[in-house]
């Protein structure tokens, strides 16, 4: 058998599912049934490959070794983080920033508005929010903004910065963004985009993990951003990550949720506005 079939044909047994879903748990937060093992397993044949571990036990081993604790964590989070996203994504939650955010912070005199894109997955997201921004200040106002942007993955987070894009993902892009925001590659055979350099220097990336006791970023944040990230998380978990977040939230600042999210039932410092978009209290 050819040795590289061995990494795939590697099969992950439900003791070791139950180590490795357990450890994912501890180090994110994510929880993992186990109607996901042929997920998981798909997931990281692909380490194993790269380990050149021809099996799931010893992989288990060398995650738990000196050596997996030092280096692989990170890789097994970044294969297990689920990233889909797309520009202007749930477009409610950028109205609601252009026809509300936007003109209060204008009018009390605001001078640095701050977003954090808090589960930034490629880009998109953080991209958008500045296409906004920049709109906005261009045509009602001069003051400046600045975004943090901020995953769990190391390589979905260098794919934002980079911020290249198949065509695919932008052609259902207003034209009028696209165009002016984005440059185009000149091979037809593989069109690609770029973001622009005037709103690439707007965003600023790092790593960070929700599961951590404390968020080492700035406290006064205006509007942050956690749309479709605490799906994966159990209820007790959401909330505990929402009243961290909401720590680095100004009073009277807003917060996104993605849809399908709410904070029913949770003991948080928000109030509703309107679905899926709250305000600090």
């Amino acid at each position: 058998m050819d040795p590289v079939s061995n990494y795939y044909n590697a099969q992950l047994s439900k003791k070791d599912f139950a180590l490795l879903s357990k450890f994912i748990y501890d180090q994110c937060g994510i929880k993992l049934p186990e109607y996901k093992l042929v997920m998981l397993q798909s997931r990281i044949q692909k380490r194993l490959r790269s380990l050149k571990i021809d099996d799931f036990p010893k992989y288990v081993d060398y995650l738990f070794s000196v050596e997996g604790q030092k280096h692989e964590i990170i890789h097994l989070l970044d294969v297990v983080t689920t990233n889909k996203t797309d520009f202007f994504r749930e477009p409610v939650h950028f109205e609601f920033m252009e026809d509300t955010a936007l003109p209060e912070f204008s009018n009390a005199g605001g001078r640095n508005m701050k977003i954090w894109s808090a589960g930034c997955s490629s880009g998109e997201e953080p991209y958008t929010i500045a296409m906004v921004l920049n709109e906005f200040i261009e045509g009602n106002s001069r003051f400046n903004y600045s975004i943090l942007a901020t995953d769990l993955s190391t390589d979905i987070l260098q794919k934002a910065a980079n911020a290249v894009y198949k065509m695919e993902r932008v052609d259902t892009m207003p034209q009028f963004y696209l165009h002016k925001y984005f440059m185009k590659n000149k091979n037809t055979d593989k069109p690609l985009v770029k973001v622009k350099p005037n709103l690439r220097t707007k965003i600023s990336y790092k790593r960070l993990n929700f599961m951590l006791p404390s968020y080492d970023v700035d406290k006064d944040f205006n509007l942050i951003f956690c749309r479709n990230v605490l799906i994966y998380f159990e209820r007790d978990v959401q909330e505990m990550v929402i009243n961290k977040l909401c720590k680095h939230l100004v009073l009277g600042g807003y917060f996104f949720l993605g849809h399908s999210e709410s904070i029913i039932n949770m003991d948080v410092p928000l109030k509703q506005i309107m679905p899926s978009v709250y305000q600090r209290i």
